[in-house]
């Protein structure tokens, strides 16, 4: 644990940058593995079970600003080893014992599921969880885990139980498992609200805060304008999580206390990890003109209804991000004439209503201008006209 916390963030750290140099993911892949066969071997050489050298491993990596990155690119191996996992379960189960005695191997396996579901229902309940949730919950989790198997040969090398009760517990941990996805259809099935009944979140959902990635902000780039935005997000309790490819800026956001995380977001699978499709905004706030047009067009077929803020060098690239979908396109250039045209009217004594209110007029007509040059932001208008209207209304009058 010692090794893990001192060693792992300074050596992924090292494989960002050098995966940033080459533009190349086997390096990152390669760590991943390497971090999870070694605790696993290491684990093994102590006495202990490969796989809980690996379950430590997962949380260690869990713990770091790398675990989105490292979900991303290990996908394809845990869909892979889930499937020979429930190939070699299937394999093992002794047909023949199960006829032997059914009445006592599916009398165990409904005593663990109904054990495991009062225990996590009792819990979620416990930790403030609203009964559907809390129920769904326990369904899903009342079968035996993966890790039954590992603590039953563990037992069975110590002598713990004999190889009779040994078997069949695992026997009956086995016909468990097969019954989790009917458990997740009953969950679902005694959970949905009847037909026309309003929902009630019941009470302890209230005062809920948003887990950042669900219903929070995305911020992709936490450089000087990244941080800023989520310096004043902060500022107005608005939940956020940011994404940066630079793994600097991720551990110097980190030690400022900011929820950041190292990763590309110019893939679809990492924009899905933070929460792409229940999350209220989506703000791009690179310096790169390519690498902003890469996000944009991944983030907007994923959700047509995503409010989808993005940094423009100047007046062509913020035309060019409403044709591919932009909610709002904020150009350096323009924004930075606009200020220093505010900074001069005031300075010159000219009212600080009539220089907003024609500040913000003329950034509409800028707006205007940039979704006119392209057909496609017609069907994103509504939301900023609505959006628009409600700052419209709260612009101050001239003689404020």
């Amino acid at each position: 644990m010692l090794l893990g916390r001192i060693v792992l963030r300074p050596m992924f750290r090292s494989v960002a940058r050098a995966r940033r140099a080459e533009q190349g993911g086997e390096l990152f892949v390669a760590a991943s593995l390497l971090v999870v066969i070694g605790a696993g071997l290491a684990a093994q050489a102590a006495g202990l079970s490969m796989s809980l050298g690996a379950l430590v491993a997962g949380v260690l990596l869990a713990e770091t600003e790398f675990r989105r990155e490292v979900e991303v690119s290990i996908e394809p191996f845990k869909g892979l080893l889930l499937g020979v996992f429930f190939v070699g379960v299937g394999l093992g189960l002794d047909l023949d014992a199960v006829a032997a005695d059914p009445a006592g191997v599916f009398g165990l396996a409904l005593a663990i599921v109904a054990v495991k579901a009062a225990v996590v229902f009792g819990l979620a309940r416990l930790w403030g969880l609203a009964w559907r949730p809390a129920l769904e919950t326990a369904l899903v989790l009342a079968p035996a885990g993966e890790f039954a198997f590992v603590v039953f040969a563990t037992g069975l090398v110590e002598g713990v139980a004999s190889p009779g009760i040994t078997a069949a517990v695992a026997l009956s941990a086995t016909i468990s498992i097969f019954c989790i996805p009917l458990l997740a259809l009953l969950g679902q099935r005694l959970t949905r609200p009847a037909a026309g009944a309003p929902h009630d979140p019941g009470p302890d959902a209230a005062g809920a805060v948003p887990d950042p990635g669900e219903g929070a902000t995305v911020i992709v780039g936490f450089g000087r304008v990244g941080r800023l935005i989520g310096e004043m997000l902060r500022e107005h309790d608005q939940p956020f999580i940011a994404v940066d490819a630079d793994p600097a800026t991720v551990a110097a956001g980190r030690r400022a206390g900011f929820d950041v995380f190292y990763g590309d977001a110019g893939r679809s699978e990492m924009l899905l990890r933070c929460g792409v499709m229940t999350t209220r905004a989506l703000v791009v706030t690179m310096d790169s003109p390519a690498k902003v047009d890469e996000v944009v067009r991944v983030a907007r077929p994923l959700r047509e209804d995503l409010i989808l803020i993005a940094r423009a060098r100047d007046d062509q690239h913020a035309a060019r991000l409403y044709a591919l979908g932009v909610t709002d396109a904020v150009p350096e250039t323009t924004e930075a004439s606009l200020q220093l045209a505010e900074n001069t009217l005031v300075d010159l004594g000219v009212p600080m209503g009539l220089v907003l209110a024609s500040i913000h007029e003329r950034r509409d007509q800028f707006r205007r201008a940039f979704q006119a040059a392209t057909p496609e932001s017609r069907r994103h208008r509504p939301m900023r006209a609505l959006r628009n209207s409600q700052l419209n209304h709260r612009r101050p009058s001239p003689t404020e």
